[in-house]
């Protein structure tokens, strides 16, 4: 599960185009905190991870296990409900806001 977390941390800073030395700027990190995270070269802790997912806009949430899939699809989807047609009154999707 933590491999899941630090590929999502690692793929939004990569999305917003920072380098792991701006992350680790504006977290008060060290680049090679930063680094080493990524690589899984460390055990991180909380705090760490923490501080990367709130320069990055992201929340750290615990989700019950087996509400894991269908959030996931949930946010695959945009944001959407199945077959909730493009357009309706859904929330803004977070993959796009990511990719902006």
């Amino acid at each position: 599960m933590q491999h899941d977390l630090i590929s999502s941390l690692a793929d939004a800073r990569k999305a917003r185009r920072m380098t792991q030395a701006d992350l680790a700027a504006q977290a008060g990190l060290s680049r090679m905190a930063v680094q080493r995270t990524e690589t899984g070269d460390v055990d991180p802790r909380f705090s760490t991870l923490a501080e990367m997912a709130r320069v990055l806009d992201m929340d750290l949430i615990a989700v019950p296990s087996a509400l894991r899939p269908a959030l996931q699809a949930f946010i695959q989807s945009g944001g959407r409900f199945l077959a909730q047609p493009p357009g309706a009154d859904a929330p803004p999707s977070v993959v796009d806001s990511l990719g902006r």
